[in-house]
């Protein structure tokens, strides 16, 4: 714990700031938030990546929440997307959605 730009205590710790160096930095309620939910999305993503691998599906790579596949033609985005729609037992009741597209090459949507 330490003191805050704005005089109130506050969590700090030690790590590369702005000025590309080793610096305390502050931190903040929203900034927990957000990394929590980028830590359960990551490890969501890696429970439907699990389930494609497991499927037979050759995962060729993902970037940030996009998993890339190489698959037959007879396989359809839609059920790509029915198994990653699927929700892990650890988190029951959350509602989950995926999305997808096809194409000959990679490329962002």
């Amino acid at each position: 714990m330490g003191i805050n730009s704005f005089g109130s205590e506050a969590v700090t710790y030690e790590g590369v700031g702005a000025t590309k160096k080793w610096e305390r930095i502050e931190s903040y309620g929203p900034k927990f938030v957000e990394n929590i939910v980028q830590a359960i999305s990551r490890d969501i993503l890696c429970c439907a990546m699990r389930k494609l691998n497991e499927k037979g599906f050759d995962i060729v790579m993902h970037v940030h929440d996009e998993v890339v596949l190489e698959v037959p033609l007879e396989v359809t985005v839609t059920d790509i997307c029915t198994l990653m729609n699927q929700t892990p037992t650890w988190a029951q009741g959350l509602l989950l959605r995926a999305d997808g597209y096809e194409c000959n090459f990679y490329k962002k949507d």
